[in-house]
Parts: structure tokens; sequence; C-alpha cells
């Protein structure tokens, strides 16, 4: 093992460390840059020799943006792409992802991105290992370091997109406090935000206790009640479509809804279609519009009566938040040089959420016998009453889907750190961390099973009351009990008390625990010739386990929900590691650094990450280097262990070509192996002494990742399978009458894919396992450049008062491929429908004038298209297939927002205060619209993309700090 680590500190003489240009002190190019640790290394240097590329966002920049919530900042920076945000997770209910607040660098995934607070692991707020922003000290953070490169070596697993590092303010003394309020421009989306901090020393100045307050409340907006979102934009099928015929088979358009589903019901096939249901059970005709002579062929209507098609009103456009945390440090100097603390934190998070309305898509059959069947339906189509119809609806007399999840962090270390001399000045640091992450999910859902009873409304015997069938002829089902019969024709047309029979509250419990002890080591070597050589080693063991508590009413029969029961989500892992971390000066001014780390995990086995780099000064103002490094994702608890639960939606039946319902059931694989990436980054830092306060900085990124883990989805194992993959057969189950699994998977139970009397039925409510294998080969390229400059006024001239900076931050994504062997991979970069557009870049110029302080802020990302595999045109087109669809208008809008701030300093006595005003999206620009679909799930969305566009409009946020220091 020895042998393995010291090779690998020894081969690699070929990368660069990259340095942050914002880790500079400002001032003049004489201005001291204080010695400290930053994120990229262990070992300590000042911020534009770190070893690897860094951003660091200070504590004025983060006051300057005075974001309701710490995570909506840190989401505008270039390089950070596809996390996911209350908005855009607000259809997750029941995987847990709903109302999280990630960070996802590279666009690579949030579990490939490590999050520390002070250097050290946050217990994961998921199964998957991803961590919950909102679960930091936000009233705490005093700056946060973000290493865009491979951290792997140096901090371990999950750092193969890079690191962010939440540095919270641990020697404060005083009182100091923020509070402030906003608002949006059509005056929802309320915020408060509150923190308190006190510091105090204690016996001489060795002891130090520190309290913290956090207090975060955002009210969110339920429905969309934004102008852009009314003009109904979907990806419409063309119904004018047909193979061969030279139209594009994908429209984006505005006025367009799903015609197979109203709030009130409408009939979708036989004789009395396009007839649908209104306020009260009034009796309407649907307009087809531009679809009416096509009887049927598209189940998109453009025009005509699309508006009774829109159920947005039951999307939450932000969700709700509440955040309450506390935070205490206590820290005693026992002896000189040695230091013992402990720390103690307890965040509450509560997302609250609206996941839009259930669409039953054209899929409701309602008996001939059916008691609520209108009269004056069945005296105009009386075969009604022997045949029976089908009806679409998104069932707007009860609630729209909703979930409450609270998250409950708990975390403690204690520890201690201190310096000793042996041979040199030794800095040594060793703690225990415990943190226990306690996660409540709560639904508003319909049970399928109920609904289904309550739906089948027929008279009593003696024909003098609507009843249940179930009620009427007897059942044993327990949930029959009790039955209240369901209307489905119209709006308004149901009691309170049908309404509480159908809607359920499952709920689960799932906790994550984490357990660290770590022992850390560093040093600079005396060099008589050149700098002093860093050396930095450490050891650490980590511990992870997860359970969960499922009441057995919730695990299934729901449209929402359906969660996994008690053992299926189960489990631990242990993780043993060693690293040794180098950085040598070598003669003609170039610098070494290296990092090993071994790493044994009880699940997935060993593994050696390294890091190997170079910087080349040719000339004082240039600086070169570049990094190359291994690094690794270890398989999660979720991919290990997870079984049961799952999703449940639709996908397109291939033998039938008709929609299906399918509930998505998550399988982990014991077998799983840790993902391996390799990183290349080359790149500069220029800061020419004749311009005193300039910087620039390019790099260049590549990582590629083998074995990645991933599954296939359920669209993708239906059709392998209908194309004879028998293993994927393997992987689908039938539901039987009760909507229960089969016992067995069903082609193991004689279906196949062949006409006669095995063939494959309608597939109707069905059941998919998704497992998770080592597979995929993953790659991202791109560039990232930072430019700054900040400069006295007086230095242009003299009676010029103030001093003036300026930093722009960009990146410019070029590749984002992934390849699971099923088709070829595709470049992502550049699909404004998904969250990687070819530039993204953020510019602020700030003005200090004594009291006063002035920024404007410009951020925004550059054009692109749905998707680089469409093809485009409007007429002559190729033909449409499953790898390159036509489409009328693949282009997507770039953006470019403005947002501004103004602070003004006052004084009270002795108390330091500051005044401010933030404005958001200066201009009131509205979001791209982008069409989502063609599937069923889009039509609760709103028509843009949440993961890219500023959706919410100009806010305000006025706020109050002070400081008794």
């Amino acid at each position: 093992m020895l042998r393995a680590v010291r090779l690998a500190l020894l081969v690699s003489v070929a990368s660069l460390p990259m340095t942050a240009l914002s880790a500079q002190t400002a001032g003049d190019g004489g201005a001291k840059i204080e010695e400290v640790t930053v994120t990229g290394s262990r070992i300590i240097r000042n911020g534009y020799d770190a070893p690897t590329p860094l951003t660091v966002i200070s504590t004025q920049d983060l006051q300057a943006s005075a974001p309701a919530n710490l995570a909506d900042f840190v989401n505008q920076l270039p390089s950070v792409a596809g996390s996911t945000t209350p908005a855009n997770s607000n259809r997750s209910l029941a995987s847990g992802a709903a109302g999280l607040n990630t960070v996802n660098l590279r666009g690579l995934g949030s579990n490939r991105t490590l999050v520390l607070i002070d250097g050290r692991r946050s217990v994961a707020s998921t199964t998957d290992g991803t961590v919950d922003i909102n679960t930091i000290p936000q009233g705490l953070v005093k700056s946060v370091e973000v290493v865009t490169g491979g951290a792997s070596a140096v901090y371990g697993s999950d750092a193969v997109a890079g690191v962010v590092n939440y540095i919270l303010d641990k020697d404060y003394t005083g009182i100091k406090g923020d509070i402030s309020y906003g608002q949006t421009t059509y005056g929802d989306d309320d915020s408060y935000r509150a923190t308190l901090t006190a510091g105090l020393k204690l016996a001489g100045g060795r002891g130090h206790v520190l309290l913290n307050g956090t207090f975060i409340q955002r009210d969110g907006i339920n429905g969309v009640p934004r102008a852009w979102a009314a003009r109904g934009m979907y990806m419409t099928q063309n119904p004018a479509y047909v193979a061969g015929n030279g139209q594009p088979q994908y429209l984006p358009t505005t006025r367009a809804g799903l015609n197979s589903v109203t709030g009130g019901g409408i009939v979708v096939s036989g004789p009395a279609r396009g007839v649908y249901f209104g306020q009260g059970g009034t009796i309407n005709r649907y307009d087809y519009g531009e679809n009416y002579n096509l009887a049927g062929n598209s189940e998109w209507t453009v025009g005509g009566d699309w508006r009774v098609n829109q159920h947005i009103d039951g999307t939450s456009l932000q969700p709700g938040e509440r955040i309450r945390s506390v935070y205490g440090r206590l820290s005693y100097e026992i002896v000189d040089g040695v230091t013992v603390y402990g720390e103690a934190s307890y965040n509450r998070t509560l997302g609250l959420n609206w996941g839009g309305r259930q669409t039953d898509r054209g899929n409701i059959a309602i008996r001939g016998d059916n008691a609520f069947i209108p009269a004056a339906l069945l005296a105009q189509y009386p075969t009604l009453a022997t045949s029976g119809l089908t009806l679409g609806s998104f069932n707007a007399d009860y609630p729209t889907r909703q979930s409450y999840n609270r998250r409950e962090v708990q975390r403690y270390v204690i520890g201690a750190e201190g310096s000793f001399s042996l041979f040199a000045d030794w800095k040594w640091d060793g703690y225990y961390q415990r943190g226990v992450t306690d996660n409540h999910i709560s639904l508003i859902s319909p049970n399928r099973i109920q609904l289904g009873y309550a739906r089948d409304a027929v008279w009593n015997a003696a024909h003098s009351q609507i009843v249940c069938r179930v009620t009427r002829d007897g059942s044993s089902d327990p949930l029959a009990q009790g039955c209240v019969p369901w209307n489905s024709f119209g709006i308004g047309v149901n009691s309170q008390a049908a309404v509480d029979y159908i809607m359920g509250n499952p709920w689960t419990n799932t906790r994550f625990t984490q357990d660290v002890a770590a022992l850390n080591f560093s040093t600079d070597i005396a060099n008589p010739w050149l700098k002093p050589i860093g050396l930095a080693f450490g050891v650490e063991h980590r511990r992870e386990a997860t359970s969960a508590y499922t009441p057995p009413f919730a695990q299934s029969g729901w449209y929402s929900g359906n969660f996994p029961d008690n053992e299926q989500v189960a489990g631990h892992y242990d993780v043993t590691e060693g690293y040794v971390e180098t950085l040598v000066s070598l003669p003609l001014n170039v610098e070494f650094n290296g990092a090993a780390r071994l790493t044994s995990y009880s699940q997935a086995g060993r593994v050696v990450t390294w890091k190997t780099g170079l910087t080349w000064s040719p000339i004082g103002d240039l600086r070169l280097r570049g990094v190359r490094s291994r690094d690794i994702r270890a398989p999660n608890l979720s991919e290990l262990f997870q079984s049961g639960g799952g999703n449940t939606n639709s996908l397109l039946n291939p033998w039938t070509g008709k929609t299906a319902r399918y509930r998505g059931v998550p399988q982990g694989n014991l077998d799983l192996r840790p993902e391996k990436a390799d990183t290349w980054d080359f790149g500069l830092v220029y800061r020419p002494s004749f311009i005193p306060g300039f910087g620039l900085s390019v790099d260049y990124y590549d990582i590629k990742i083998k074995g990645s883990i991933g599954s296939l989805g359920a669209q993708q194992i239906v059709d392998r399978c209908f194309e004879g993959n028998e293993d994927l057969c393997r992987q689908i189950s039938l539901a039987t009458a009760d909507n229960a699994v089969a016992p067995t998977y069903a082609y193991g139970n004689g279906w196949n894919r062949t006409t006669g009397p095995n063939a494959v039925p309608n597939l109707g409510d069905i059941w998919v396992y998704t497992t998770s294998f080592n597979y995929v080969v993953e790659r991202t390229r791109g560039v990232d450049l930072e430019v700054s400059y900040q400069t006295p006024l007086a230095r242009i001239a003299e009676s010029l008062p103030g001093t003036l900076s300026l930093r722009g931050l960009a990146t410019r994504f070029i590749e984002r491929t992934s390849d699971n062997g099923t088709q070829p991979p595709t470049n992502s970069v550049g699909q404004n429908s998904g969250a990687l557009p070819k530039w993204k870049y953020r510019v602020t110029a700030n003005y200090a004038l004594e009291d006063w302080t002035f920024q404007l802020t410009g951020r925004g990302f550059s054009a692109g298209v749905y998707s680089n595999t469409y093809i485009e045109c409007t007429s002559g087109c190729p033909a449409s297939t499953a790898l390159n669809r036509t489409i009328s208008d693949n282009h997507l809008p770039s953006a470019f927002y403005v947002d501004g701030y103004l602070a003004r300093k006052l004084q009270f006595g002795g108390l330091a205060s500051e005044l401010y005003v933030q404005v958001n999206n200066l201009f009131n620009r509205d979001p791209g619209l982008v069409g989502n679909g063609p599937s069923d799930t889009s039509s609760p969305d709103p028509g843009t993309n949440r993961s890219l566009y500023d959706f919410l409009g100009r806010s305000f946020r006025i706020g109050l700090r002070f400081n008794l220091g």
C-alpha cells in the first residue's frame, strides 16, 4: 500500500494548481496577503498560491447579494449548474427531494459535489448522499470556498466535480445581527430573514464562547400568478404529422393544452368525445381548435378551448420554506499551543410545496350504470348506458398533491488542535463528529383504491340514494368501509365528505447518521536552497447508516407516496482512509504539489486516489499551472440498499401505442464499486505589475468518469423488453386487479412479446424495477474565466473619491456527455431545456464611498436549443426518429438580468449599523418560454425552465445589519 502511495506521488509531474483571484486581499499591488488554509489543499499557503482551482465568496459578496437563502446566491455562480432547488424539485414528492437546496458543480450531479463545513463533511439529507444547504448555519457563514477541480485525494469520496466549503466565523467577539424582509414586485413570495450572533472571550482570552441563531421564512408562491405562464406554452405533437409527409413532429407553441384532461372531466372516446363538464356539472362541447378535424390524432389542442386544460394553479411556482437553526461553540486553550473545543448545532427546515394536480389522462373508466352520468348526456347518447364512457380529468374537486418535508439535522463535534516542535514546527488537529438527520415526509394525496371505489357510484337497491357499488354489494376490503360516492362529472359537485374519503396523508420517517473521527498533521520543512517543503497527512474513519419507518398504510395504493417499508432502506457502510500531501519548490520557479489517499470501504473495497500538479512562473506576473487527479465517488446508501418505494407516472406502452400508468421501484445493488474519474486542469493566472489590483485567471478542465453508476429509466426498460431483451423483461411486473403487484416478475409467469394467448396485455398498471450498475461513461469539459480589478479612484484622478471593484466570473461549457451503451451519447451543452448553456456568467461592479456602497450585478447565459439531437425544419423534414426528432423551432433564448444593491452605514453611539436595499432582476425581465412536453407529466408545469431562467420577476429586499463588536 505504501508503494502505491509513493508511486502516486512520484508519477505525476504534469499539472499545475490554479488559484483564486478573489483570495487576494483587496487593495493595491503591495497590500499584504494573509496566509490562510484554503479548501483546495490542507497545506497553508496564501490564496493566490492555492494548488487547486478555487473561487472564494467573501462576506462582502454575500452581503451585497442579500439572498433570501444562501443557496440562492451560490447557485448563481457560473460553475454551478443543475442544482436541485425547491422550485425545480416540487414534483419530486415521494423521493424526499422536494424542498432541497443543493449545489451541483459542473452539472455532474449534487452527489458528486462534496459539501464541507469548516473542512469537515456534513451529514447527508437524503439517501443519495446530497447535503441540503438549508442545514448550514447561514447566519454564521463568513465565506464560501468553491474548488472546481477534483479533490478526492485531499478530502475523500464525492469530490469528483469539486468541493464547496462553508467557512464559519468561529472567532467573532461582540454582538451582531442582520434583519431583512423581501417581496416580489407582484406582492408575493414574502420572505423574512434574521440572524443573531454573540461571541465572548473567557478566562483572559484563553477561552471563547460563540452562539448563533438563524430564522428564515419564505412564504413561496402557490399557483403560477404570472402573465407569461398564462400563455399556455408547451411542446406539442404536431397534429398534421404523419411519418414521411415532411412535417415536423414537435411544435413548441403557446395557446396549447392537453385535451385529454379538464377540471371536471372530458369524454375522450366514443360518440360523446369532446363533451366536458364544467362548474356545477354543466355540459359543454369542447373546441379542439386547430386539431378539430383530425378526430383525435393529437392529445394536444392548439387554440380552441385550450384554457380549460390548464391546471398550473395546483403547482408551486416557488415552494415555501421555514428554517430555524441554532449553533454553539466553546473553545479553551488548556496549555500554550493546545486548544480543545466543542460544537453543537440544530437545524430544522420545512419545505411546503404544491406538486401539481393529479392528472388522469383519459383513463377513468365509467360504467354505464354510474348514477352520476348526467341524464341530458344519456338522452343525447343512449348507448352510453350500456357501453359506459372514458373520461380524462385533473380532478379540480380535490386538493392538489402537496408535500410537507421536515428535516432536522443535529451536529456535534468535539476536538482539539495545537502545535508542537519536533525537527520542524507542526500543526495538528483531531476531532470526532456525530451527525444525525431526521427526515419526515408527509403528503396529501388521493388513495387510488378508495378513489376507484368512490367513482364507481350506483343507485342503492331502493333506487333512492347514490352509493358506492362496494357499499351496495358488500366488500371485505377495509378501505371500502365508509365509502362516499364521487361525482366525476363537473367542478364543485362533490361534498367535503367525499373529498375526505379519497384523500389521505401517507408519510415516512428516515434517519441518516454519520460518525467521523479524524486526525491531521501539517508542517513546513526547512529547505536551505528554496522555499520550505509543505507536508500534510492524516487518517479518518467514517460510518454512514440509514434506517426508516413507514406505517403499513403508506406503503402502497397512493398516487403519490408508496414509501418503502422499514427493511427496504436500512443499511450502513464504513470507510477507513489515510492521505498524504506535499508541496515542494523546485528550481526555475517551479512548484510541485502531490497528494494520495488510500481508502477502504466495507461495501465497495479499496481504492487509491491521487493528485499531482505543477506551477511555473516564467515571469513574475504570470503563473501557469495544471493538475492531474484520480477522483472517486463511492456508491451511496440509496444505490446500495434501497428497495421499494419509488415514483408513479406514465409511459408509452409499445405493444399498444397507448399510455400506461406505472410505478417505478428502485432496487439497491451491493455489488457496486466506486466511480473513478480522471481529471485534467490547465490554467494560468496573470497579475501584471504595471496594473496594480488587476488579475486574470483562465482554466480548462476535463473530467471523465468510468464505471459511473446509473440505471435505465422505466420507458427504456419497457422499450428494450419490447425489442427482445428478456433480462429487462424480468424487471417488469403486472399489477393485479386490486392494484397489488404480481407475486413474481410478469415475464417469469409466462408473458412474452408474441401475439396469441400469451401476448402482453394492455399493461394498465405495471411495476418497473430499476437497478443501478457501474456501466456508464460520463465526460464533461469546459473553461472557467475570472477577472478582477480593484483600485482607489484617486489613482485615476486625485479628486475622485472612493474605491471601484470589478469582478467577472464565466464558464464556457464545452462537453457534457453520458454513454450508457444503449444509444449514441449526446452532448447536452447548449440545451437550455436542461441546465448547461454554452456560456454562463456573472459580473459585478462595486463602488465604495465612505459610508455608502453601490453595486450592480449582471448575470446570465447564452442562447441555446431544446435538444442537440433535434432537427429543426418547417417543411420537407426528414423522417423523425426516436434519436432525432424533427421540430419546428429548436431555439431557446438567452437571458441577462441586472441586480442592484445600495447600503448606507449608520452610527448610533457604540452601535455600528448598515441599512441596505437589494433588488433582483431590476428590469423585471420575464423568463424565456420553454415548452415542456409532449408527455402528460408536463401539463402541471409552468412554461419555462426553472433551473436556468429567473421566473419570479423583480424582487426587493430591505434590511438592517448591526454590530456591537
